[in-house]
């Protein structure tokens, strides 16, 4: 699931580096395809839709730097909403609970639980908790 939303935004910044202008057509045209991604993905769609508004509003009031292209400023835009969505900030586990400690792992099927499981596993081990 990941690796097809990968492959949908890599195709995507193929498509918009080459603009020579940031357009509300342009804008209007990569947030469609940004939001099909999306929700191939399983993304909830007010989540969707507030990152699509996000994106869409900075991008229509942007000034492209002189280094820049607008594509690049446009992909620049829409990497920053997505960490911004996703969560940019490190948040500790609390495990001063009574022990065992109880951590949930939810996600599809290839989504890493396993492996995230096991890195976990090992860091607290070697952390001693």
């Amino acid at each position: 699931m990941a690796s097809a939303l990968t492959e949908k935004f890599s195709r995507l910044v193929k498509q918009v580096s080459g603009q020579a202008r940031i357009t509300e057509a342009n804008v209007q045209d990569m947030l469609r395809e940004v939001r099909m991604a999306l929700l191939e993905a399983d993304v909830a769609l007010p989540v969707v839709r507030d990152f699509i508004a996000r994106v869409k509003d900075k991008a229509l009031g942007q000034e492209v730097l002189g280094s820049l292209k607008p594509g690049q400023a446009l992909v620049g835009i829409v990497n920053r909403e997505l960490a911004a969505t996703m969560g940019e900030g490190v948040s500790d586990i609390n495990l001063a609970a009574q022990p065992p400690a109880v951590i949930l792992m939810a996600g599809l099927q290839g989504a890493g639980k396993t492996t995230t499981t096991a890195k976990l596993a090992k860091h607290l081990i070697e952390k001693r908790k």
